[in-house]
Protein backbone atom coordinates (compact mmCIF):
# COMPACT_ATOMS: atom_id res chain seq x y z
CA UNK A 1 0.00 0.00 0.00
CA UNK A 2 2.84 2.37 0.67
CA UNK A 3 4.63 1.21 -2.54
CA UNK A 4 1.49 2.42 -4.44
CA UNK A 5 1.48 6.16 -2.79
CA UNK A 6 4.53 6.91 -3.20
CA UNK A 7 4.73 5.46 -6.49
CA UNK A 8 0.99 8.20 -6.76
CA UNK A 9 3.44 10.87 -5.40
CA UNK A 10 6.36 10.50 -7.45
CA UNK A 11 3.89 10.27 -10.80
CA UNK A 12 2.61 13.56 -9.86
CA UNK A 13 5.55 14.96 -9.33
CA UNK A 14 7.14 14.47 -12.87
CA UNK A 15 3.99 15.09 -14.22
CA UNK A 16 4.41 18.82 -12.43
CA UNK A 17 7.96 19.03 -13.45
CA UNK A 18 7.02 18.59 -17.07
CA UNK A 19 4.24 20.74 -17.56
CA UNK A 20 5.34 24.14 -19.42
CA UNK A 21 5.74 27.60 -17.39
CA UNK A 22 3.05 30.04 -18.47
CA UNK A 23 3.85 32.37 -20.87
CA UNK A 24 5.49 36.24 -19.40
CA UNK A 25 2.19 38.82 -19.94
CA UNK A 26 2.52 41.92 -22.55
CA UNK A 27 2.98 43.77 -19.34
CA UNK A 28 5.52 42.17 -18.08
CA UNK A 29 9.00 43.93 -18.34
CA UNK A 30 12.06 41.86 -19.16
CA UNK A 31 15.02 42.07 -16.81
CA UNK A 32 17.16 44.18 -18.94
CA UNK A 33 14.22 46.64 -19.21
CA UNK A 34 13.64 46.60 -15.70
CA UNK A 35 17.51 47.37 -14.87
CA UNK A 36 17.20 49.92 -17.73
CA UNK A 37 14.58 51.73 -15.58
CA UNK A 38 15.92 51.70 -12.82
CA UNK A 39 19.33 52.92 -13.73
CA UNK A 40 17.57 56.06 -15.23
CA UNK A 41 16.18 56.45 -12.10
CA UNK A 42 19.25 56.37 -10.22
CA UNK A 43 20.57 59.24 -13.00
CA UNK A 44 17.37 61.02 -12.50
CA UNK A 45 18.12 61.14 -8.63
CA UNK A 46 21.23 61.71 -8.71
CA UNK A 47 20.76 64.87 -10.96
CA UNK A 48 18.18 66.16 -8.76
CA UNK A 49 19.48 65.34 -5.43
CA UNK A 50 23.51 65.94 -6.39
CA UNK A 51 23.35 69.76 -6.37
CA UNK A 52 21.52 69.92 -2.56
CA UNK A 53 24.21 67.62 -1.29
CA UNK A 54 27.11 69.19 -3.12
CA UNK A 55 26.00 72.27 -0.96
CA UNK A 56 25.12 71.02 2.02
CA UNK A 57 28.83 69.44 1.80
CA UNK A 58 30.25 73.12 0.90
CA UNK A 59 28.68 74.65 3.88
CA UNK A 60 30.42 71.92 6.30
CA UNK A 61 33.76 72.68 4.76
CA UNK A 62 36.06 74.29 7.27
CA UNK A 63 37.97 77.38 5.96
CA UNK A 64 41.71 75.52 5.68
CA UNK A 65 39.46 73.06 2.92
CA UNK A 66 39.87 74.26 -0.61
CA UNK A 67 36.62 74.23 -2.33
CA UNK A 68 38.29 74.87 -6.00
CA UNK A 69 40.46 71.84 -6.06
CA UNK A 70 40.99 69.78 -8.91
CA UNK A 71 39.57 66.27 -7.22
CA UNK A 72 37.33 68.09 -5.34
CA UNK A 73 36.41 65.81 -1.94
CA UNK A 74 32.71 65.38 -1.62
CA UNK A 75 32.82 64.60 2.30
CA UNK A 76 34.45 67.23 4.45
CA UNK A 77 38.00 66.42 5.72
CA UNK A 78 37.07 68.86 8.53
CA UNK A 79 33.34 69.31 9.40
CA UNK A 80 32.04 72.02 10.99
CA UNK A 81 28.73 74.38 11.60
CA UNK A 82 30.23 77.27 12.54
CA UNK A 83 29.88 78.93 8.49
CA UNK A 84 26.65 79.19 9.85
CA UNK A 85 27.04 80.97 11.98
CA UNK A 86 29.19 83.32 10.23
CA UNK A 87 25.88 83.42 8.10
CA UNK A 88 23.57 85.38 11.10
CA UNK A 89 27.42 87.46 11.76
CA UNK A 90 27.28 88.35 8.06
CA UNK A 91 24.23 89.60 7.63
CA UNK A 92 20.45 89.74 9.29
CA UNK A 93 19.47 86.17 8.27
CA UNK A 94 16.93 86.15 11.00
CA UNK A 95 14.90 89.07 9.93
CA UNK A 96 15.47 88.19 6.60
CA UNK A 97 13.77 84.81 6.94
CA UNK A 98 10.83 86.44 9.20
CA UNK A 99 9.67 88.62 6.25
CA UNK A 100 9.92 85.90 4.21
CA UNK A 101 7.62 84.01 6.24
CA UNK A 102 5.17 87.34 6.36
CA UNK A 103 4.98 87.45 2.72
CA UNK A 104 4.56 83.37 2.11
CA UNK A 105 1.73 83.57 4.91
CA UNK A 106 -0.04 86.46 3.05
CA UNK A 107 0.57 84.42 0.01
CA UNK A 108 -0.50 81.31 1.09
CA UNK A 109 -3.96 82.55 3.05
CA UNK A 110 -4.88 84.74 -0.05
CA UNK A 111 -4.29 81.49 -2.21
CA UNK A 112 -6.41 78.64 -0.14
CA UNK A 113 -9.19 81.41 1.10
CA UNK A 114 -9.27 82.96 -2.18
CA UNK A 115 -8.85 79.75 -4.47
CA UNK A 116 -11.38 77.78 -2.65
CA UNK A 117 -14.31 80.76 -3.21
CA UNK A 118 -13.58 81.32 -6.45
CA UNK A 119 -13.26 77.46 -7.90
CA UNK A 120 -16.16 76.41 -5.60
CA UNK A 121 -18.46 79.42 -7.26
CA UNK A 122 -16.91 77.83 -10.96
CA UNK A 123 -17.54 74.92 -10.18
CA UNK A 124 -20.95 74.43 -8.22
CA UNK A 125 -22.29 77.12 -8.38
CA UNK A 126 -24.69 78.82 -11.43
CA UNK A 127 -24.54 82.53 -12.38
CA UNK A 128 -24.48 84.82 -15.47
CA UNK A 129 -21.32 84.97 -17.42
CA UNK A 130 -19.30 82.06 -15.22
CA UNK A 131 -17.97 80.76 -18.98
CA UNK A 132 -16.89 84.32 -19.74
CA UNK A 133 -15.17 84.82 -16.44
CA UNK A 134 -13.34 81.25 -16.83
CA UNK A 135 -12.04 82.23 -20.04
CA UNK A 136 -10.92 84.81 -19.14
CA UNK A 137 -8.75 83.14 -15.98
CA UNK A 138 -7.59 80.96 -18.78
CA UNK A 139 -6.81 84.02 -20.76
CA UNK A 140 -4.52 85.00 -18.09
CA UNK A 141 -2.34 82.13 -18.57
CA UNK A 142 -1.06 82.77 -21.57
CA UNK A 143 1.44 86.02 -20.54
CA UNK A 144 4.08 85.17 -18.86
CA UNK A 145 4.72 86.85 -15.50
CA UNK A 146 7.65 89.08 -17.37
CA UNK A 147 4.71 90.81 -19.85
CA UNK A 148 2.57 92.21 -16.46
CA UNK A 149 5.67 93.04 -14.05
CA UNK A 150 5.36 96.73 -15.02
CA UNK A 151 1.95 97.35 -15.14
CA UNK A 152 1.97 95.15 -10.89
CA UNK A 153 4.75 98.29 -10.05
CA UNK A 154 2.67 100.60 -11.12
CA UNK A 155 -0.32 99.28 -9.45
CA UNK A 156 1.46 98.58 -6.00
CA UNK A 157 3.14 101.99 -6.00
CA UNK A 158 -0.29 103.81 -7.18
CA UNK A 159 -1.72 102.04 -3.96
CA UNK A 160 1.15 103.26 -1.18
CA UNK A 161 2.18 99.68 -1.48
CA UNK A 162 6.09 100.10 -2.33
CA UNK A 163 8.53 99.44 -0.34
CA UNK A 164 6.36 97.40 1.70
CA UNK A 165 6.09 93.85 2.20
CA UNK A 166 2.46 93.76 1.74
CA UNK A 167 3.01 95.01 -1.98
CA UNK A 168 5.59 92.05 -2.15
CA UNK A 169 2.77 89.63 -1.38
CA UNK A 170 -0.30 91.20 -3.01
CA UNK A 171 0.49 89.76 -6.78
CA UNK A 172 1.31 86.69 -5.30
CA UNK A 173 -2.21 86.70 -2.83
CA UNK A 174 -4.56 84.88 -5.97
CA UNK A 175 -2.87 82.46 -8.49
CA UNK A 176 -4.94 82.19 -11.15
CA UNK A 177 -3.56 78.38 -11.96
CA UNK A 178 -5.00 78.16 -8.19
CA UNK A 179 -8.21 78.63 -9.08
CA UNK A 180 -8.17 76.47 -11.94
CA UNK A 181 -6.92 73.70 -9.81
CA UNK A 182 -9.31 74.01 -7.40
CA UNK A 183 -11.90 74.20 -9.73
CA UNK A 184 -11.01 70.86 -10.64
CA UNK A 185 -11.52 69.44 -8.17
CA UNK A 186 -14.47 70.25 -6.52
CA UNK A 187 -16.12 69.52 -10.29
CA UNK A 188 -14.77 66.13 -9.36
CA UNK A 189 -16.60 66.01 -6.39
CA UNK A 190 -20.14 63.64 -6.79
CA UNK A 191 -23.23 66.03 -7.26
CA UNK A 192 -25.62 63.89 -5.76
CA UNK A 193 -23.70 65.01 -2.49
CA UNK A 194 -24.47 68.38 -3.33
CA UNK A 195 -27.91 67.71 -4.12
CA UNK A 196 -28.42 65.31 -1.58
CA UNK A 197 -27.05 68.37 0.71
CA UNK A 198 -29.76 70.72 -0.34
CA UNK A 199 -32.54 68.86 0.03
CA UNK A 200 -31.73 68.63 3.26
CA UNK A 201 -31.62 72.60 3.28
CA UNK A 202 -28.02 72.89 3.38
CA UNK A 203 -27.15 76.71 1.83
CA UNK A 204 -24.06 77.52 0.23
CA UNK A 205 -21.18 77.93 2.86
CA UNK A 206 -22.87 74.76 4.71
CA UNK A 207 -21.95 72.40 1.37
CA UNK A 208 -18.45 74.29 0.86
CA UNK A 209 -18.02 73.22 4.01
CA UNK A 210 -19.29 70.20 4.90
CA UNK A 211 -19.21 69.00 1.45
CA UNK A 212 -16.39 70.30 -0.84
CA UNK A 213 -13.60 71.28 1.92
CA UNK A 214 -13.38 67.42 3.11
CA UNK A 215 -12.98 66.33 -0.79
CA UNK A 216 -10.07 68.87 -1.65
CA UNK A 217 -7.95 68.49 0.88
CA UNK A 218 -5.31 66.79 -1.44
CA UNK A 219 -5.60 70.04 -4.27
CA UNK A 220 -4.91 71.84 -0.92
CA UNK A 221 -2.02 71.06 0.49
CA UNK A 222 -0.49 71.33 -3.48
CA UNK A 223 -1.55 74.76 -3.47
CA UNK A 224 0.06 75.78 -0.04
CA UNK A 225 3.33 73.57 -1.06
CA UNK A 226 3.99 75.64 -4.59
CA UNK A 227 2.53 78.75 -3.19
CA UNK A 228 4.82 78.72 -0.12
CA UNK A 229 8.01 77.56 -2.36
CA UNK A 230 7.19 80.71 -4.86
CA UNK A 231 6.66 83.43 -2.38
CA UNK A 232 9.63 81.89 -0.23
CA UNK A 233 12.02 81.76 -3.79
CA UNK A 234 11.06 84.60 -5.34
CA UNK A 235 13.69 86.82 -6.13
CA UNK A 236 12.78 89.01 -8.92
CA UNK A 237 9.75 90.72 -7.55
CA UNK A 238 11.07 91.58 -4.00
CA UNK A 239 13.97 93.01 -5.20
CA UNK A 240 11.97 95.57 -7.57
CA UNK A 241 9.65 96.59 -4.72
CA UNK A 242 11.60 96.65 -1.96
CA UNK A 243 14.51 99.55 -1.51
CA UNK A 244 14.99 99.37 2.72
CA UNK A 245 17.84 96.76 3.18
CA UNK A 246 15.73 96.00 6.77
CA UNK A 247 12.65 94.29 4.72
CA UNK A 248 14.13 92.19 2.15
CA UNK A 249 13.20 88.89 1.61
CA UNK A 250 15.47 86.33 2.33
CA UNK A 251 16.60 85.12 -0.91
CA UNK A 252 17.40 88.66 -2.07
CA UNK A 253 19.41 89.43 1.62
CA UNK A 254 21.54 86.27 0.40
CA UNK A 255 22.61 88.09 -2.25
CA UNK A 256 25.35 89.98 0.14
CA UNK A 257 27.18 87.08 0.88
CA UNK A 258 28.50 87.27 -2.37
CA UNK A 259 30.53 90.52 -2.01
CA UNK A 260 31.86 92.53 -4.75
CA UNK A 261 35.82 92.06 -3.78
CA UNK A 262 35.11 88.68 -1.83
CA UNK A 263 33.26 85.82 -1.72
CA UNK A 264 33.04 83.09 0.42
CA UNK A 265 31.46 80.08 -1.17
CA UNK A 266 30.97 78.23 2.13
CA UNK A 267 28.73 81.03 3.36
CA UNK A 268 26.84 80.90 0.56
CA UNK A 269 26.11 77.23 0.74
CA UNK A 270 25.54 78.08 3.89
CA UNK A 271 22.87 80.53 3.43
CA UNK A 272 21.28 78.60 0.36
CA UNK A 273 20.56 75.84 3.04
CA UNK A 274 19.25 77.74 5.49
CA UNK A 275 16.96 79.20 2.79
CA UNK A 276 15.86 75.30 1.34
CA UNK A 277 15.16 73.97 5.42
CA UNK A 278 11.64 76.02 5.69
CA UNK A 279 10.74 74.35 2.26
CA UNK A 280 11.34 70.89 3.46
CA UNK A 281 9.80 71.49 6.75
CA UNK A 282 6.24 72.41 5.35
CA UNK A 283 6.86 69.99 2.39
CA UNK A 284 7.20 67.34 5.36
CA UNK A 285 3.57 68.68 7.03
CA UNK A 286 1.62 68.66 3.93
CA UNK A 287 3.19 66.23 1.94
CA UNK A 288 0.65 63.49 3.66
CA UNK A 289 -2.30 64.94 1.97
CA UNK A 290 -0.74 64.41 -1.24
CA UNK A 291 -2.20 61.27 -2.23
CA UNK A 292 -5.40 61.52 -0.48
CA UNK A 293 -7.85 62.97 -2.83
CA UNK A 294 -12.07 63.13 -3.81
CA UNK A 295 -12.27 59.37 -2.61
CA UNK A 296 -11.15 60.15 1.15
CA UNK A 297 -14.10 62.80 1.34
CA UNK A 298 -17.49 62.02 3.38
CA UNK A 299 -19.93 64.37 4.52
CA UNK A 300 -18.99 65.39 7.89
CA UNK A 301 -21.76 66.96 10.37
Amino acid sequence: MTTVRESETADRFHRTAERPRAARGFNTPSAARTAARYLLLLLVLLLVIGPFLWQLSTSLKGATEDVYTRTPSFVPDQPTVGNYGKVADTIPVWTYALNSVIVAAVCITGNVVGCTLAGYALARLRFRGAKLLLGLFLATLVLPGEVTIVSQYVLVRGLGLADNLLGVALPGAIAMLNVLLMRTAFAAVPAELDQSALVDGANVWQRLWHIGLPNVRGMLSVIVIFTFIGAWDDFLWPLIVLNDPQKYTLTVGLQYLNGTFSANPRLIAAGTMIAFLPIVVVFAVCQRFFFKGVEEGAVKG
